[in-house]
């Protein structure tokens, strides 16, 4: 659907309705609320409500702090998971109440971006397969008034928000990462949402701490070996794995379940930074040469370093029950394997590793 035909659909849904509902992925608010949608309902004077999907996959001490700033009024609910509900159900009815004194019926829309749950949230309103569901941008067709309750219907239609200029359809996922020929702008554009809505998620991902967004790409292409010929930061390579990483689910706002299971320290600066220096590229030579340092960082707690040196990987991880666990932490973390490692330490253990 073209851009115009689109509004025009969006349009089409605000003005037969007397209620809207903007859903929105919570793992993602910036990038998925639409100011120009909330204009539009604004400036006809119709009651708006957000509706955070998801919510179950962000902490909830994030969702209150941003639902307490919000100027908007806002439901976080995980409708797969059927939770928050009934919240929402109740404050569709709290701003049907004042309409309900004029008409005989108020009609709901619900609008938003591809994917973010719209007919999912209503079949769980309904308490049955309302309407069809699937996870594919535009899948809903037609309109469909759903009945709530006698005085309460829903009305589901192709209240798709287009998406407006090229960077913001690639950080969608609209454009796959590996075809894009220029992909440092909406990379840097990425970065900069992820730094206005959740900073931490840079330092939690790659243990960095930047202040700007171009500085941010250059250290994680240095993170990730992306080095050209002459030793600087490939940013073209590193902006499309950036993508890829955003796109795929690989990397979110908030780590999953099994990410936090695997969270770790960033540690180990100054000892790569004399490895370097030094250009040692045995791991036993380094354990000999940084043995006492190495030796205080073995406890409970994951710790880990990677340096890119010589078209090699250094890594060093510390904080493990078994060497293989430590291995392998490394080898996801860089996404390379391990070509020549030594173990040290009793009941916890640590590696250092070269890897390529």
């Amino acid at each position: 659907m073209k851009q115009r035909k689109a509004w025009k659909v969006v349009k089409e849904a605000i003005d037969e309705a007397d209620i809207i509902i903007e859903v929105v992925d919570a793992r993602d608010p910036i990038g998925t609320r639409n100011r120009k949608l909330e204009r539009l309902v604004q400036e006809r004077g119709k009651p708006l409500l957000m509706v955070m999907n998801k919510a179950d996959l962000v902490p909830k001490e994030w969702a209150e702090e941003y639902k307490r700033k919000s100027e908007i009024p806002v439901v976080f609910i995980s409708a797969r998971g059927r939770k928050g509900t009934g919240i929402l159900r109740r404050e569709i009815k709290k701003l049907a109440k004042p309409l309900l004194d004029e008409r005989e019926k108020v009609k709901v829309a619900l609008i938003g971006y591809p994917n973010v749950g719209k007919s999912t949230i209503i079949n769980t309103l309904k308490g049955k397969r309302a309407v069809k569901t699937a996870p594919i941008p535009g899948h809903t067709t037609g309109k469909h008034l759903i009945r709530l309750s006698r005085k309460i219907w829903l009305l589901d239609s192709p209240g798709v928000v287009p998406i407006d200029d090229f960077d913001e359809l690639v950080i969608k996922g609209g454009f796959p990462a590996d075809k894009i020929d220029e992909p440092v702008k909406p990379a840097l554009r990425l970065i900069s949402r992820i730094l206005k809505t959740r900073k931490e998620a840079i330092t939690e991902k790659f243990g960095i701490e930047a202040k700007s967004e171009e500085e941010i790409l250059r250290r994680i292409g240095e993170r990730r070996g992306l080095i050209k010929a002459g030793g600087e930061v490939d940013l073209e390579e590193t902006a499309r794995w950036l993508l890829r990483e955003w796109q795929t689910g690989r990397f979110t706002l908030f780590a999953s379940e099994e990410e936090r299971e695997r969270e770790f320290t960033w540690d180990f600066k100054e000892i790569l930074g004399e490895v370097e220096k030094e250009l040692l590229l045995d791991p036993r030579r380094i354990l000999w040469r940084f043995e006492d340092e190495l030796w205080k960082k073995l406890d409970g707690q994951k710790r880990a370093g990677i340096r890119e040196i010589e078209g090699l990987t250094v890594g060093i991880a510390t904080g493990f029950k078994k060497c293989d666990s430590a291995l392998k932490f490394l080898e996801e973390l860089t996404g390379k394997s391990v070509l020549a490692s030594e173990c040290f330490g009793k009941k916890w253990k640590g590696v250092i590793a070269i890897l390529d």
